[in-house]
């Protein structure tokens, strides 16, 4: 049976797209597009009540530090607003809840005006980082995220200093609670230390917990063409990284996750960002996830303090990560909080593609430049494969006369049309399949690179040149798609023409429909697939153009 090889290279083109689509929605918890895969249950919430947006103590019985912990008298409030050059920090006395988190560097994906905001409290959703104590004996009051405390004056900017420290410190149940933020120049880091004195008449052996909140909407202007992943996420050393979902803590309460261990952190990602608390290494903590209240999920850390005896104090140092998930930083900062930045299932492909567009990017300085060097790169990887591959097909396109004529004198017996075609092709030295070679080899390739660009905020708004502002954006103005389609047009040319006129129509309708569907695709990705054709194109017509010479002279 004659092989036609362009059908397999669109077969297994499609098929990988196919693939990576599917890829794309379950991972975002989207429904599978294959028809035999459960259906993604999606739970129905509704905003939170509360004036605030926060829920009360007694509306969050289940929620470390409620039981007894409301403030003894009213309490005013204040926020406090802590700039640094990377960040604008809001946080409520009232608990020392950091209610809002500002990146000064990076502008909202759908309203370039303003910046990219991570902790907030409206209407929307919460999205809130929360400390305080528990104590062991229930009722008994501890200073909590529902305690007044009261901040100690000192600079509230950076200025021409490199850090500022805000200090607030509160009292109850003959605990006293003194938290200090420490936010430093250039960093997204911020030290949060937990200094707890007992100034009753009796020990005490109080936990302390760190917790996330977050409601379970789905981000603003998030579509089946942009989706991506936004839930709780966790690693521990046994483990290691596991993402989580809202869906499921609504339907059971909490999610499937270990509940022990000596290290490791907890953290809310989102795309190309990501707030993670990183408690002390080699500490003994409780990792908790639930659901707080209507439409509000919690991710936390319960670490025990041990006996304090009356006037003895102990200290715990936290870290609270909240910025972009930049891989170089993040590995950096703590074992496996890299890994935040999600490449899917071809990560082990991934992970070397982006290091060593890194290390491009580092000389060219450009992020399109960078893809387009890549790009000469694979295809010079590839060169020895793909010239095996092209100079098949061009043997194909020089006997293809004789298949003709092979076709014309068998038409009626199918059997010997196909075994004198397999002789052609032995006479002639011809691998049925080897066209498609190239490009199944380079499917998980392409494949990797989508992932990295919809994945690095390295690259999020980064241009290229004019119409191209953000790499891992859709093209404005679709240049690069049409160009794809116009590149695969010429490519289909250079091939042999099928000997079914109907599969030669559908052959032309293929870029033309693959081009449709790369206008939803991110730019960066549709401009390593242009210029990967260009180069094929160039390096086929060349070795086509030989075999058609040399058959010429025959």
């Amino acid at each position: 049976m004659e092989i036609n090889k362009r059908t397999i290279l669109w077969i297994v083109f499609s098929v990988s797209l196919v693939v990576l689509w599917n890829d794309w929605m379950v991972s975002n918890g989207k429904q599978s597009i294959y028809p035999w895969a459960a259906p993604v249950k999606t739970a129905t919430v509704a905003n939170t009540a509360p004036a605030t947006g926060l829920p009360t103590a007694a509306a969050v019985p289940g929620a470390p530090g409620a039981a007894g912990s409301t403030a003894p008298a009213p309490f005013k409030n204040e926020i406090i607003t802590i700039t640094t050059d990377v960040m604008k920090v809001d946080i409520d006395t009232m608990g020392g809840v950091i209610k809002r988190l500002e990146l000064l560097k990076f502008k909202d994906a759908h309203d370039k005006t303003r910046n990219q905001v991570l902790f907030d409290v409206n209407p929307k959703g919460v999205y809130v980082a929360q400390t305080g104590l528990v104590r062991n004996a229930p009722g008994e009051p501890v200073p909590t995220q529902f305690s007044g405390f009261v901040a100690k004056s000192g600079p509230r900017a950076l200025d021409s200093a490199n850090e500022v420290q805000l200090v607030l410190e509160a009292e109850q149940g003959g605990i006293k609670l003194t938290k200090t933020y420490v936010f430093k120049r250039g960093d997204y880091l911020i030290d949060m230390r937990h200094d707890i004195a007992n100034i009753g008449a009796t020990p005490v052996a109080p936990s302390l917990f760190v917790e996330l909140l977050h409601h379970g909407n789905k981000p603003e202007g998030e579509s089946y063409f942009n989706s991506s992943y936004t839930g709780p996420t966790m690693y521990t050393p046994n483990e290691h990284y596991k993402k989580l979902q809202f869906e499921t803590i609504e339907k059971k309460g909490t999610a499937d996750h270990a509940k022990q261990a000596d290290d490791g952190w907890v953290a809310i990602s989102q795309h190309y960002f990501v707030s993670a608390f990183l408690p002390p290494a080699k500490m003994p903590r409780e990792i908790y996830t639930k659901k707080v209240a209507t439409n509000l999920y919690a991710i936390g850390t319960l670490m025990p303090l041990g006996a304090i005896a009356p006037g003895a104090s102990v200290s715990n140092q936290v870290k609270l990560y909240s910025g972009p998930q930049d891989e170089n930083k993040l590995e950096k900062i703590a074992p496996g909080l890299e890994l935040v930045k999600d490449y899917g299932f071809l990560t082990i492909i991934a992970k070397p593609i982006f290091w060593v567009m890194d290390q491009i990017h580092k000389v060219l300085g450009n992020w399109g430049w960078t893809i387009i060097a890549f790009t000469i790169l694979i295809k010079l990887v590839f060169f020895p494969l793909s010239a095996a591959g092209y100079k098949s097909m061009a043997r194909i396109k020089v006997v293809t006369p004789k298949m003709q004529a092979i076709r014309e004198k068998y038409k009626n017996d199918p059997a010997k049309m196909n075994q004198a075609t397999m002789e052609l092709y032995k006479t002639e030295k011809i691998n049925p399949v080897g066209g498609c070679l190239p490009i199944v080899v380079q499917m998980p390739v392409f494949i990797a690179l989508y992932w990295v660009l919809q994945a690095s905020a390295e690259m999020r708004g980064a241009p290229w040149i004019g119409w191209i502002t953000d790499l891992t954006a859709p093209d404005p103005f679709y240049i690069l798609p049409v160009l794809y389609a116009i590149s695969m047009f010429i490519t289909t040319k250079l091939n042999p023409a099928p000997a079914d006129p109907m599969q030669a129509k559908m052959m032309l309708f293929m870029p033309l429909a693959f081009s449709v569907m790369f206008i939803f695709f991110p730019s960066g990705l549709v401009l390593y697939w242009v210029v990967n054709n260009i180069l094929s194109i160039a390096q086929q017509w060349v070795i086509t153009k030989k075999f058609e010479d040399a058959a010429a002279k025959k």
